[in-house]
């Protein structure tokens, strides 16, 4: 049975890296049945927090992502806060010390960074040297009878070791160039790497599907796996995530937490379709998932080995896209919140106008990029009082013999019936060709009149659905911005 997890540290929000790689581990234990485990690496005292788990939560439930084992849920092997599974990594460390796989270090930070510097100013590197690993019985009493600070390190062994990794294929590495580790500090506390071995020990998971980062990590869990006489699992490396700068993402790129994103106004489909391609490939041309579809295609396999690029350009298609697969009624729900918080909803939009809404909705579709564009393109609709755009008003709507044009073209819309588009095009092209002017000068200088500006959605379903009295109304106010 196959066993993932993702394990954040509550040191900040859910950031798109850790998204990606939760999505992931997701797709693969959802893809072969398996248990997907969210586990908080809360080692970090000083900088964890129940704010930050609560951003990290919320990121991975507006993707959509859930877990069959956490902190909320619970599990057969919790507790799943890293924090309070402390006892349990200190008696490991204990028997790597019985077992004579690590030993006690009373070497104190400064001493260790005295000698880093020496060799670092002899042009050399420096990992640490053993100099507590063979201390003679009587020392070590005499340092402990003292209440020296000790700290626990282990005994990298002799020789290589190597793993194969399922991206990457097979890597080795010299233990010459491991220094022994430190897996318990002097204040008791568990390191990453006696932490992490641990608990992947303890809650029996099969494959660790983690970013490149962690490769130099992986030969000292090795070790400590092979030292805990444990199944050692199978290790994914998923590329780093890049800026289009090709250098690694960062906040000067934009957004990097991934709740920021749904405030911007993306929809967790666009997301989850546009993190699921950043590294993984279906091994095809096809670009739009929906999740389901991703779980049935996804395979640890279509992982490259090189990093990828976040394109924001390329967010905003998928976002797009994903926006044009919904209907209207599924969008209206998802835009609601926003036109609450800018004070353009009304109840009726849940009951006699929601058709009107939906249809709103639609024709605003194909132009809009993020949910935001539906309130901001859709105000005309929503309020009674546009306001008009300096610049659209002189350049179509000032000209010489335009009022009276407009004038004329508000006699006539009030006198159409049905108010529909085509009925409504059929007028003011019959008006156009009786006056002697172009359609497209009366249709901009109508579409300025009605909206405010230069710039809208096909005009003449955008008057069928402003209606009658709103359409006339406006055209009378735009008329008395440029009387005479």
């Amino acid at each position: 049975m196959v066993r993932v997890r993702f394990a954040p540290s509550p040191t900040g929000y859910l950031h798109v890296g850790g998204a990606r790689t939760a999505l992931f581990n997701w797709l693969f234990a959802r893809r072969l049945g398996g248990t997907f485990v969210l586990r908080i690496e809360d080692t970090d005292a000083e900088r964890s927090s129940w704010e930050m788990v609560s951003g990290i939560v919320d990121g991975l439930r507006w993707l959509g992502l859930d877990w069959d084992e956490g902190p909320d849920v619970g599990g057969p092997r919790g507790p799943y806060f890293q924090s309070q599974r402390f006892e349990g990594h200190r008696a490991r460390a204990e028997r790597l010390l019985r077992d004579q796989r690590a030993y006690y270090c009373y070497c104190t930070p400064e001493q260790i960074q005295a000698k880093r510097a020496a060799a670092e100013a002899a042009g050399g590197g420096w990992i640490y040297d053993r100099t507590c690993c063979a201390l003679p019985a009587a020392e070590i009493a005499r340092l402990n009878a003292a209440g020296m600070p000790r700290a626990i390190r282990f005994k990298v062994p002799d020789g290589r070791t190597s793993f194969t990794d399922l991206v990457h294929g097979p890597i080795a590495f010299d233990n010459a160039n491991i220094e022994d580790f430190v897996i318990l500090r002097s204040d008791g506390q568990p390191t990453y790497h006696l932490s992490v071995v641990a608990d992947d020990v303890d809650m029996e998971i099969t494959h660790v599907v983690r970013g490149d980062d962690h490769i130099s990590n992986t030969p000292k869990h090795v070790l400590l796996f092979e030292a805990f006489g444990a199944t050692i699992p199978q290790f994914a490396h998923v590329p780093l995530i890049l800026g289009t700068d090709k250098k690694r993402l960062s906040k000067r790129h934009g957004a990097t937490s991934v709740t920021e994103y749904q405030r911007l106004g993306y929809l967790p489909e666009a997301m989850v379709n546009f993190l699921a391609l950043l590294g993984w490939s279906p091994g095809t041309d096809e670009e739009l998932f929906t999740k389901a579809e991703l779980v049935d295609r996804f395979s640890l396999e279509g992982i490259s080995g090189g990093n990828a690029v976040f394109n924001p350009d390329k967010l905003d298609w998928f976002n797009q896209q994903q926006m044009m697969r919904l209907p209207a009624g599924e969008l209206a729900n998802r835009v609601a919140p926003l036109l609450r918080d800018a004070g353009l909803w009304r109840d009726a939009f849940e009951s006699s106008e929601r058709p009107w809404l939906e249809r709103v909705i639609e024709l605003l579709k194909p132009r809009a990029k993020r949910l935001g564009q539906f309130v901001d393109d859709g105000r005309i609709f929503f309020v009674e009082d546009v306001e008009y755009d300096p610049a659209a008003v002189r350049k179509f709507l000032q000209p010489a013999g335009m009022p009276e044009h407009l004038a004329t073209l508000r006699w006539a819309l009030d006198a159409v019936a049905p108010f529909e588009a085509a009925v409504l095009e059929a007028a003011l092209r019959a008006l156009a060709e009786a006056r002697g002017i172009k359609p497209a000068t009366l249709i901009h200088a109508t579409r300025v009149a009605v909206t405010g500006k230069a710039v809208s959605p096909g005009l003449f379903e955008v008057l069928e659905l402003l209606g009658r009295p709103r359409t006339i109304r406006r055209m009378e106010t735009a008329l008395s911005l440029v009387a005479v």
